[in-house]
């Protein structure tokens, strides 16, 4: 037989222990065969490989060769300024490595100053004696005592219970608390026995006394904590693209490198020219600055979403969670506050709010009973946190003492004398109290239970006989209140003439009231559902509620709105193919009730099977490992276990479901922003390209060198393209659908946008500028002029000062792909703002100081060549202008397009 099978006696025997515990001697030999009484923490990488890992990555490579053929360009053909290309993309490794990861390191510490679950000592008996000793300590055998306002440490089986109930939400999903007794359980599964404690949950009231039988790894909970230890395998989508990306640059530079090689050797150039030139191409070709302005606009994001109480723990997630389509969600904490409140009252005869009864002291007066009950029977205790005082107990006792203080308006403090305490057969609570009007006895409980004790009711004045008229108003008054997922009590009363009479106290009741009772929705989730709708993004409360509460919190926050949603309870669920359930996701309107945590796994598994971006949330040590197997696993901060965090990407640190709605809308903006700043890098990319091949192709002096390139990738254009990542959301971003699963973040209409447009009038103005210069000079076409004439200096200071002045008014018309510059607020990005002031005070440096000159390789140009640029510029501006507004007409033809074909109801989801 199972050991909560087995009764309290047997249970020692058979672990060899007794009523006074285990003595020292064989509690010391217990810890050393079985352990210690803790989760094997999970295997983490370690610092060092999480150190490297961030300079051998494939982005990280390319940069690691280019800087390589840097320095084996400069041992070949010194002075050309290819040591300073390899030191300074060295420099972006470097910076770029340490920053990615420290934001992860202090993600971690972040993760790891949460508080802890597992209890750190408890109060066990050894040898006969009682002593508090360390949570790690326990072993098998040992014996623990128990009261209100513990946690359980080890998994054990009672002995002794005196009204004892406890939380089983973190380990069972099972959101209200359940009673237990020592007597032997007839349940073959262990977790549903009634005489069995988990490691991991907590006692909600009265006490008790149990036997340990099973500690660390060996507990259902440290169970569940292995099966998160397992690594996530697959990239984020963002982490994919990346790649993608550092793919299509590595082919791009490498194959333009080397085709302008081999058009070098035709053209007669030696090998070591060609080589140096091939590393130009190949140079120019690299985005230098793209790796830390991704890295920096990520870390940005996270700062944003904490500021917005969400805790990121790992970068990548920040945009993984934009490209979320489904969200499963938990009810109790997250779309509710977890905070029971009386919602309604069936007060003489009549519904109404604890609001509208506080309006009619009348009303109050003459039902003064009900209010004493709710205000008298219950077991909760006063503890003081922080100086303030504060019940301890059940949830529901809490708000019905609220409820009752309010209304009456005045404390009342009987002593309690006897007591009939609540049990999971008698569903009620029985309390005897010491009143001005003699001893009393109040009960409160579920109304089939209570309903057959009693012999009157009091509706509009006194008690009078109880008829069955008033016994149906009751029970239909109850199936309104249950209609509507409230929780019930029944509440009744009875004068005594002997407060010890145990069998006889609870008959011949008064009946009273009624009670409905719910964890009301957070009041900012409708709205954040409303978003969801809008945004694409579909929503499935699942739950370990009752389905009936579970629907009337989806009516009431709006995630239900149809007569006949689709509910699946566990049991069901269970039962159900995988085909099954997958057709069954494709309802418009779907909830989970009665769900256990495992479950949730099941259905995580099949949404992602469905091609759907699943985010999930949890909080329980059985949410990890379906937190771990969605696309983003979103932890609870304040209710969540510590295996659950660390299975999870992000951590709600306010337990909030329009945090993670926030939190989409951050990741969307994150998406977006890097498409914006990468049109911004690239675009610069043509400038600097094209300069190289008319070198060779056209015999001209180059117009731009290495160390300008620099300047314009690791300089001028890193902190607007900064800017462009720390855009804030637009306003349409919550209404547009998720981006499609295959959709690319570099894709033919950014390249040609950047590449084909923008950057084609960037190298125009750039040109036309270098040319200016030598014209005035007295160039003539094949001339040879040297490195440090002062008329080449100068023309390759015009062509540098083109392309960052193309990039300064560049900056603003990639904020958007379709709004014009002024329709996207121009002047609200502080960010880009000081990054032109700063492009410009470097463009002046180095055209205008003598550092400057020295160092890039730039003399002072005449002021009508900056007059020469401007121009270009407005040409610019207006060209893509233009684009936009051809762009705008398009879209706004296919919508209406759209709207005229679309059918006259829309379904909740797309």
């Amino acid at each position: 037989m199972k050991i909560h099978q087995l009764s309290g006696e047997e249970a020692l025997a058979s672990l060899h222990s007794g009523a006074d515990g285990l003595s020292r001697e064989e509690a010391a030999r217990r810890l050393a065969e079985y352990g210690p009484n803790q989760v094997e923490e999970v295997r983490r990488k370690s610092l060092a490989l999480a150190f490297l890992s961030e300079f051998s990555h494939f982005f990280a490579l390319i940069l690691w060769v280019a800087a390589g053929l840097a320095f084996v360009a400069e041992s070949r053909d010194p002075g050309q300024g290819m040591a300073t290309l390899g030191h300074a993309i060295l420099g972006v490794i470097l910076i770029n490595g340490l920053f990615s990861f420290w934001q992860q390191y202090r993600a971690e510490r972040a993760l790891e100053a949460l508080t802890r679950l597992l209890p750190h000592s408890v109060k066990a008996l050894r040898a006969g004696k009682v002593g508090l000793i360390p949570a790690a300590g326990l072993v098998p055998g040992d014996v623990i005592l128990l009261q209100e306002g513990d946690s359980i440490s080890a998994d054990c089986r009672l002995l002794e219970a005196w009204a004892l109930r406890v939380n089983n939400a973190t380990v069972t999903g099972e959101s209200l608390p359940k009673a237990r007794d020592a007597q032997p359980s007839g349940e073959e599964d262990l977790l549903r026995a009634r005489n069995v404690l988990l490691a991991g949950t907590s006692v909600v009231s009265g006490e008790g006394r149990a036997v340990v039988f099973a500690t660390g790894a060996h507990t259902e909970f440290g169970r569940i904590a292995h099966l998160t230890q397992t690594p996530r395998a697959s990239e984020s989508p963002l982490q994919r693209e990346i790649v993608r990306l550092s793919r299509i640059v590595a082919l791009l530079a490498s194959g333009l490198g080397g085709v302008f090689f081999l058009i070098g050797r035709e053209l007669g150039l030696s090998f070591w020219e060609n080589f140096i030139f091939a590393i130009g191409i190949i140079v120019a070709n690299v985005p230098e600055g793209l790796l830390p302005t991704v890295t920096l606009s990520l870390a940005m994001a996270t700062q944003r979403m904490a500021r917005r109480n969400a805790l990121i723990r790992h970068l990548p997630a920040v945009e993984t969670l934009g490209s979320a389509t489904v969200i499963c969600t938990d009810k109790t904490g997250t779309l509710t506050r977890n905070l029971m409140d009386a919602r309604v009252l069936y007060l003489g005869g009549e519904m109404l709010t604890p609001a509208q009864a506080r309006t009619r002291p009348q009303l109050i007066r003459a039902q003064r009973r009900l209010f004493e009950d709710a205000l008298l029977c219950h077991n909760l205790k006063e503890t003081v946190v922080a100086g303030k005082t504060q019940w301890l107990g059940d949830p529901m006792e809490i708000a019905l003492e609220r409820m009752a203080r309010l209304c009456l308006g005045e404390p009342i403090a009987y002593p309690k004398i006897n007591e009939v305490p609540f049990d999971t057969d008698r569903k009620r609570l029985s309390t005897v109290h010491q009143t001005p009007e003699g001893v009393m006895l109040y009960c409160k409980g579920a109304l089939e239970t209570v309903l057959p004790l009693c012999s009157q009711v009091q509706l509009g004045g006194g008690p009078e006989p109880m008829s069955e008229a008033a016994r149906s108003r009751f029970l239909a008054a109850q199936e309104e209140m249950a209609g509507r997922g409230l929780r019930v009590l029944a509440f009744a009363w009875r004068s005594l003439a002997d407060a010890h009479d145990g069998a006889a106290l609870e008959r011949d009741l008064v009946l009273c009231g009624l009670v409905g009772l719910e964890d009301p929705p957070r009041p900012e989730v409708p709205e954040a559902i409303e978003q969801c709708r809008q945004a694409g993004v579909k929503v499935i409360m699942v739950t370990g509620d009752h389905p009936h509460t579970a629907v009337a919190i989806g009516r009431e926050i709006g995630l239900i709105r149809s007569e006949s949603p689709r509910v699946i309870l566990g049991e069901r669920l269970h039962r159900m193919s995988e085909t099954q359930l997958r057709l069954a996701l494709d309802a418009p309107e779907i909830v989970f009730a009665r769900v256990a945590a495992d479950q949730k796994m099941r259905i995580v598994t099949a949404l992602k099977k469905k091609k759907h971006v699943v985010a999930v949330t949890g909080d329980g040590v059985n949410d990890a490992p379906a937190l771990k197997q969605a696309d983003i696993g979103i932890a609870m901060g304040l209710t969540g276990t510590d295996v659950a965090k660390e299975a999870a990407d992000m951590i709600l640190l306010d337990d909030n479901f329009a945090t993670i709605v926030a939190a989409i809308e951050e990741g969307r903006a994150v998406y977006d922003n890097i498409r914006k700043f990468l049109t911004y890098v690239l675009t610069s990319n043509i400038p600097e390209i094209l300069p190289y091949l008319a070198f060779v192709l056209l015999k001209i002096p180059l117009p731009l060198t290495i160390i300008q390139i620099l300047a314009v990738d690791l300089g001028t254009d890193m902190l607007p393209a900064l800017g462009l990542g720390a855009e804030k959301p637009a306003p349409d971003t919550m209404r547009r659908p998720p981006r499609a699963r295959g959709e690319r973040l570099i894709d033919m209409r950014l390249l040609g946008r950047a590449y084909l447009f923008l950057g084609m009038i960037e190298a125009a103005a750039a040109f036309a500028a270098y040319f200016f210069v030598l014209e005035r000079g007295g160039w003539q076409w094949g001339d040879r002029l040297a490195a440090h004439d002062p008329l080449y200096l100068q023309a390759t200071t015009a062509c540098l000062g083109a392309i960052i002045l193309s990039q300064v008014i560049n900056v603003f018309l990639c904020r958007s792909p379709r709004l014009g510059v002024f329709a996207s607020r121009p002047f609200d990005n502080r960010l880009i703002l000081w990054g032109i002031a700063l492009e410009l005070a470097l463009l002046l440096a180095i055209a205008y100081t003598p550092w400057g000159n020295a160092v890039f390789g730039t003399a002072p140009p005449v002021p009508a060549v900056w007059l020469f640029i401007l121009p270009f510029i407005g040409l610019m501006l207006f060209l893509e202008e233009g684009r936009k507004r051809v762009v705008r007409r398009r879209a706004s033809g296919e919508q209406t397009e759209m709207a005229s074909a679309r059918p006259s109801r829309d379904a909740p989801y797309p």
